[in-house]
């Protein structure tokens, strides 16, 4: 998988948090943006009978409190969080992930935006800045949703279809920018239209020779030379979203309904001339009457037309969220980009149980398939994944979650994803 973040890191966020344990459990409960001490106003009681000097000499200090989120429900969050991970393609990589939550004016029917900068190098010299944002202004009249990000990291790459074998890959690697934002206006509660602009450009795609003996160079060659060498795409077209989640960080119930058109082509700048449909629904529901078991469902499909390079295929095992997936990590469980196509459908189910404290867990499956066509698409060829987790809730405010999953899939994969925010 893409990210094996240590449980260190999550061991370092739970001592500051342990300590505003004396904050009330609700969603209001503090949780840090400054880390100043609160002083307690209230004098310790004197025991009857004995001096006043001596009382005073062996109160206890005055009780403080670290607030990790700001009381007021209108003030921001600035939540910084330490990235640290080891894996195969990238050795040791450290860096840091910030996550502003905050509401345009103080209207509370406006949900909060949020954005999310993840940064970090590796000892191996990959890298990964990005920059994602899902902002609604007041009156949520507007909504703006995309990304900025660079990317710089290694794969290892199986080629192209539903069926590649999991003994035969490339490992390859190459920089990537990304552009990706949504421009849209209400036009009745939760329904917003307007338009999308994706740009991406690919560097030289290099084959890599790092020690692994069982990579061979074949996967690397399927890959047409004008598309080892880089190319751009860029792409507009009209989209349309029905939101009406109550919480976009971890929601307890709501629609979720996100679909678009892109049209790619040269008049554009574009390298190759295609066109995207794609549509994410989802919905949430609560179960037994309360929400400390949420039901959460997606389906995602992602069709093309045209001449589509490798890089724009359909990924399924796609972990690194960013705003083509709105966010969301699909197929838990299988490695990124296992299996890619010009067609791509996958649907995920999840139960949210709240446990105790802070801590609430997660059990998930997910199917898939890609193929050339969607008349290709065959009972047999579903993809599996599926697994458990646990979920650590940093901000209770904001409902802003530190993530822990362990996922099994199809094609011999397995791994541990530990992330900010739900899987979708």
């Amino acid at each position: 998988m893409r990210f094996l973040y240590p449980l260190l890191a999550l061991s370092a966020l739970a001592t500051p948090a342990a300590l505003a344990q004396s904050a009330p459990s609700d969603s209001a409960a503090p949780l840090l943006a400054s880390a100043a001490p609160v002083a307690s106003t209230e004098a310790a009681a004197e025991p009857l009978g004995a001096p006043v000097g001596l009382n005073r000499a062996l109160a206890p200090a005055a009780t403080t409190k670290i607030r990790l989120t700001p009381s007021d429900p209108d003030k921001p969050s600035f939540l910084p969080v330490p990235i640290a991970f080891y894996q195969q393609e990238t050795g040791f990589a450290g860096g840091v992930a910030i996550l502003p939550v905050w509401r345009f004016g103080t209207d509370t029917t406006v949900r909060k935006s949020n954005a999310r900068l993840i940064a970090w190098i590796s000892q191996k010299k990959q890298t990964t800045v990005q920059l994602t944002h899902t902002i609604f202004t007041k009156e949520e009249k507007f909504f703006f949703s995309g990304e900025l990000s660079y990317f710089d990291l290694a794969f290892k790459y199986y080629g192209r279809g539903n069926n590649t074998d999991e003994d035969v890959y490339s490992n390859i690697q190459y920089p990537l920018w990304v552009f990706d934002e949504k421009a849209l206006v209400k036009v009745k509660p939760n329904l917003f239209v307007g338009l999308r602009y994706r740009l991406t450009d690919l560097g030289t795609v290099k084959l890599k020779e790092d020690g692994d003996d069982e990579a061979t160079p074949g996967s690397y060659f399927t890959i047409p030379a004008e598309q080892r060498g880089g190319y751009t795409t860029s792409g507009v077209g009209p989209a349309l979203l029905y939101d009406s989640r109550d919480n976009l960080l971890a929601t307890y119930t709501g629609n979720f309904v996100d679909a678009h058109v892109l049209f790619a082509g040269k008049g554009l700048g574009s390298d190759y001339n295609f066109t995207r449909y794609m549509v994410d629904a989802r919905h949430f529901n609560p179960l037994f009457g309360s929400n400390n078991t949420i039901l959460a469902m997606q389906f995602l499909g992602q069709y093309h037309t045209g001449d589509v390079p490798f890089r724009e295929w359909g990924g399924m095992g796609a972990t690194l969220g960013g705003s083509l997936y709105n966010n969301a990590y699909l197929m838990r469980g299988i490695y990124e980009g296992r299996y890619r196509d010009r067609q791509f459908t996958t649907a995920q189910a999840e139960i949210r149980q709240k446990l105790f404290w802070r801590i609430d867990g997660a059990v998930f499956g997910a199917v898939g398939q890609v193929a050339p066509n969607l008349d290709d698409y065959t009972f047999d060829g579903l993809r599996y994944a599926g697994g458990a987790g646990i979920r650590f809730r940093f901000n209770r405010r904001d409902r802003l979650n530190i993530r822990l999953d362990y996922g099994v899939g199809s094609g011999g994969n397995s791994g541990i994803i530990f992330a900010v925010g739900e899987a979708f």
